[in-house]
């Protein structure tokens, strides 16, 4: 045999080899128990799902994924997770009315809601006959409620989106919504009113 951290070459029972091809545990690729420690402790060579940037990952480290991927780090876990999640989307109450109240101002004019079609990301309101996208910003976008860490993700994700918009050919009107402390739909006019005013134009323009 030989060993896959050392190229060394060695010996073992002819049974050891049927027992690993069987069970690929890994225990008849070493020469010793010493290489066998080494190789646990540098890892195995692996490449983050999200950005290919090459690491080192134990098996004990690997077995914890539950759904298998690999990332070298959080912010390219949330990345991807955010690009790929097909479930348990978190919508607002301000989302939600205004995806009512535009389906009955514009019942001819196909809109999608939290679609990730587009861009491969999330995007609150996309229009794909005019080209146009709505982002709805609350403070989470602006302030750190959950840290300065955290914040930083969330605005590494919006120039992410404004990039991807602007390399799709897709104008984003982003809208702050960080005033509006708790769902109203008075105070949820001002918000329908931008987004209505936009849209009338472009259609204007494209008419």
């Amino acid at each position: 045999m030989l060993c896959v951290r050392c190229n060394n070459i060695f010996h073992t029972k002819q049974k050891y080899i049927k027992h690993e091809l069987k069970y690929n545990r890994g225990r008849v690729k070493y020469c010793s128990k010493k290489s066998l420690n080494e190789d646990k402790l540098k890892g195995k060579k692996i490449s983050c799902i999200n950005c290919n940037n090459i690491l080192y990952k134990r098996p004990s480290e690997i077995k914890q994924s539950k759904s298998g991927n690999i990332f070298c780090s959080r912010s390219c876990a949330a990345s991807y997770n955010n690009k790929n999640k097909s479930h348990g989307t978190r919508r607002s109450k301000l989302e939600i009315w205004l995806e009512e109240e535009l389906t009955k101002l514009y019942p001819n004019l196909h809109m999608d809601f939290n679609g990730k079609e587009a861009i491969g990301s999330e995007l609150d309101i996309h229009i794909p006959s005019l080209n146009l996208a709505f982002e709805l910003n609350g403070i989470f976008h602006y302030e750190p409620i959950y840290g300065e860490d955290k914040l930083q993700k969330i605005e590494e994700n919006d120039i992410s989106k404004s990039k991807a918009c602007h390399d799709a050919k897709i104008d984003l009107c982003v809208i702050d919504t960080s005033g509006q402390k708790y769902f109203k739909p008075k105070t949820s006019e001002k918000y329908l009113n931008i987004i209505t005013n936009i849209i009338n134009k472009r259609t204007m323009l494209n008419s």
